[in-house]
């Protein structure tokens, strides 16, 4: 997540998620947290701060294939990132990085990573905080093999309009 610096009369910042990782055990943390998520400080700049959270799993479902199609078929397939701020600060920050968390009451966390367009529209619809991040190559073409196995259009039905059907007349003797 990008805490990222603007220049507006009413706010000084916005938090943005920046970019999704797979995590091959690299991005472990000192502290293990019951929930699993961790959030570590990576790094300030002139524009603001990142933070790395790890402890997400994608878990991919046949009965969401076709979100996945969805997805894969707009003009950039992305990540949908579901977060939220929190101000329980030490239930998801490692333990050497709570102090400059607590800069701020409240921290953006993601809670949920997709690759479905479907429950990112569901996940809005409940009033979450979802954004987006364009997906590389590599992970599209990975989503593509899923949704090449798992997703099978339904056949379109053609309904007349009750124009061409008819008059239902009785049968003449």
């Amino acid at each position: 997540m990008r805490k990222q610096n603007i220049d507006n009369p009413w706010i000084s910042f916005k938090w943005v998620p920046q970019e999704v990782l797979p995590d091959f055990g690299e991005f472990s943390s000192t502290t293990k947290h019951g929930n699993q998520i961790s959030g570590q400080f990576l790094a300030r700049d002139d524009g603001g701060e990142s933070w790395l959270f790890t402890g997400y799993e994608l878990n991919l479902f046949p009965d969401e294939a076709e979100g996945y199609y969805l997805n894969l078929s707009a003009t950039k397939p992305c990540w949908f990132v579901m977060w939220r701020l929190e101000e329980d600060i030490e239930r998801y920050i490692d333990g050497q990085f709570i102090a400059l968390a607590k800069s701020d009451t409240t921290i953006a966390v993601p809670h949920r990573l997709s690759v479905s367009y479907n429950e990112a529209g569901r996940l809005l619809d409940g009033g979450e905080s979802v954004d987006s991040i364009p997906m590389t190559v590599e992970h599209a073409s990975w989503l593509q093999e899923y949704v090449n196995e798992h997703y099978h259009p339904e056949p379109k039905k053609r309904h007349r309009p009750q124009s061409f059907k008819g008059a239902d007349r009785p049968l003449e003797k």
